[in-house]
């Protein structure tokens, strides 16, 4: 189903809480894959207005609005924009083929989420057009579309039949849906007395289970404990293996490297990369890390927190040499006493998969114990990491994990090789010691007797 800005688009369209669903009527209900692309998007912008407006009786106010208005009029001329308004995407085009599962990445800001509003037919473009094919579950923010009188197995029903679904295909999949949202005592309580991760754990399992053909989810499995999330990609993979569409926004750039091979590089409303998910979180960090090899932040009164992250390399402009000692130096604050503190350090490749860990906790050695500011420093012999691109992901405590910080690139510059070194060989190097024997001829038959 697609629409045109200004026009009235023809079809099925109706929303509940964590699904909004869409299908055309002229295509079949359920999972045929057609050759056609599943979502085409072609010079789509929305734009917003900022600010707020003047109260009609503040008539104090409408002198001083005037001069600002027609302030603000003349730098418009100028720029054309009068600064009221502000465009979160800006002429956005690409496809996606049925089956594909594509990942959206950006800073805060950038479009990702008014991009899904669009095609989850929440928010209408200002300009251009979207068509999507096929039955579509969205889970967009936290509580979105459930009726909060009802409860969660009304909920249950209510979903199944906006996708189009009868009561008896909802009841063969109640009992799955249930199980994977860990909900059970609270299935015959209104949803509106539901806390945040119970919103999400039941729109996750709805959306996932009642089989559509695209599945939209954004940042909201952020909001859910570490094992639910987990359970959560494991599903979103096994929806993805049945060659159902999906399109995944998350700033957990490991999950987008773990589930999607292509990705969208979105900055300030714009398409900025689209290709393999590798090269796009790789851009992605330069972009973000661009003149930051320093990572910095304020201390928290309340709790524990990283500071500072350096990487001291072998060389200038954070360049390692392979085989040369690195030096990693963080400093955490804690406002309270901490038991059983512990930091770890993962060293994530352009995917964002860890391939190296460097931890410390305090079994080993006393670790913030007092109320403070410490500096930890380690030190790494000699880094065997292969060349190309890396970053640092840091834990303190029990905090969210940081990502992305620190950006450096091992070189293999001074190894002696019969050939080129080249990307994707391995991801550590580690010198063994060979022995070369020539067998004489006895030996050999020996050997294949």
């Amino acid at each position: 189903m697609g629409y045109a800005a200004g026009r009235n688009h023809r079809g099925f369209h109706e929303q509940s809480l964590g699904v909004v669903c869409t299908r055309r009527p002229d295509l079949p209900a359920g999972p045929t894959r057609v050759a056609q692309p599943a979502i085409i998007v072609e010079n789509l912008s929305k734009q917003y207005r900022i600010g707020r407006r003047r109260p009609v009786s503040d008539d104090r106010w409408f002198g001083v609005h005037r001069v600002l208005r027609l302030g603000k009029a003349r730098h418009a001329n100028e720029s054309g924009d009068d600064g009221r308004f502000i465009w979160a995407l800006k002429q956005v085009s690409f496809d996606i083929q049925p089956g594909e599962v594509v990942g959206i990445i950006g800073r805060n800001g950038s479009g990702k989420s008014t991009l899904l509003k669009i095609l989850s037919r929440v928010v209408t473009p200002t300009a251009g057009r979207a068509v999507v094919r096929g039955r579509l579950g969205s889970l967009l923010e936290v509580g979105t579309g459930f009726h909060p009188e009802l409860t969660g197995r009304e909920n249950i029903y209510l979903n199944g039949a906006i996708l189009g679904m009868s009561r008896a295909e909802v009841r063969r999949k109640f009992d799955e849906i249930v199980a994977f949202a860990e909900i059970e005592r609270f299935l015959d309580t209104p949803v509106k007395r539901y806390s945040s991760g119970m919103y999400v754990r039941l729109a996750f399992a709805v959306a996932a289970h009642l089989d559509p053909d695209i599945l939209i989810v954004d940042e909201v499995l952020a909001v859910g404990d570490i094992d639910f999330q987990n359970k959560c990609l494991g599903k979103m993979d096994g929806v993805a293996r049945s060659g159902r569409t999906i399109l995944f926004v998350s700033h957990n750039l490991h999950a987008v490297a773990a589930l999607t091979t292509r990705t969208l590089l979105l900055r300030d409303g714009r398409i900025v990369f689209d290709g393999p998910t590798g090269d796009a979180l790789a851009e992605y960090l330069r972009m973000r890390n661009a003149g930051e090899p320093i990572y910095v932040n304020t201390a928290s009164a309340t709790e524990p927190r990283v500071l500072r992250v350096a990487v001291h390399t072998s060389h200038a402009h954070q360049v390692q040499m392979h085989g040369c000692p690195l030096e990693i130096e963080i400093d955490v604050h804690t406002p309270h006493p901490l038991r059983n503190a512990g930091l770890a350090v993962q060293i994530c490749n352009s995917s964002q998969e860890p391939v190296a860990y460097l931890g410390i906790c305090d079994g080993e050695q006393p670790l913030c114990r007092a109320p403070g500011t410490y500096r930890l420093v380690c030190r790494v012999p000699a880094l065997r990491l292969y060349m190309g691109r890396y970053t640092l992901r840091v834990r303190f405590a029990r905090a969210e994990p940081l990502e992305g910080l620190c950006p450096f690139e091992v070189v293999m510059g001074g190894r002696r090789s019969d050939r080129d070194w080249s990307p994707g060989v391995c991801a550590y190097l580690e010198d063994g010691e060979w022995e070369v024997n020539r067998l004489e001829p006895a030996s050999m038959a020996a050997n294949c007797s």
